[in-house]
């Protein structure tokens, strides 16, 4: 699976982006999918993850009521909508597949539970 992230760029404080994933590969219907973040100096960190179905979804206490993800499977991409954006979300955006398991879990929330990445989409906020 080759994963093509896209849709970031310069965007103000409570401002709107959204990121979009590309999947090549027929499968990908059956991987669960995640969103992660690196901001300057900082780790990546989990931001988001859906179900193969897009009926389960996990979220970063940081991004909740915040971000949406979603997914298209007719379409191989899954979508990360970003509202009211704050200066802190100033990161890297990586989305990533865990080919292992159609559903989430605990797991989920983990870099090393995915096995494929995206090259990742810059964000930057200004204040």
């Amino acid at each position: 699976v080759q994963l093509q992230a896209s849709g970031g760029g310069l965007v103000q404080a409570g401002g709107s982006l959204r990121l979009s994933c590309a999947a090549s590969g027929r499968t990908f219907s059956n991987y669960a999918m995640g969103w992660f973040r690196q901001g300057p100096g900082k780790e990546r960190e989990f931001v988001a993850a859906i179900s193969w179905s897009g009926d389960s979804t996990y979220y970063a206490d940081s991004v909740k009521a915040r971000f949406t993800i979603s997914r298209d499977n007719a379409k191989n991409t899954v979508y990360l909508q970003m509202n009211s954006l704050k200066p802190e979300d100033t990161a890297v955006y990586y989305c990533a597949a865990d080919s292992s398991t159609r559903r989430l879990s605990g797991s989920s929330r983990s870099n090393n539970t995915y096995d494929y990445w995206g090259q990742g989409t810059e964000v930057t906020v200004s204040s």
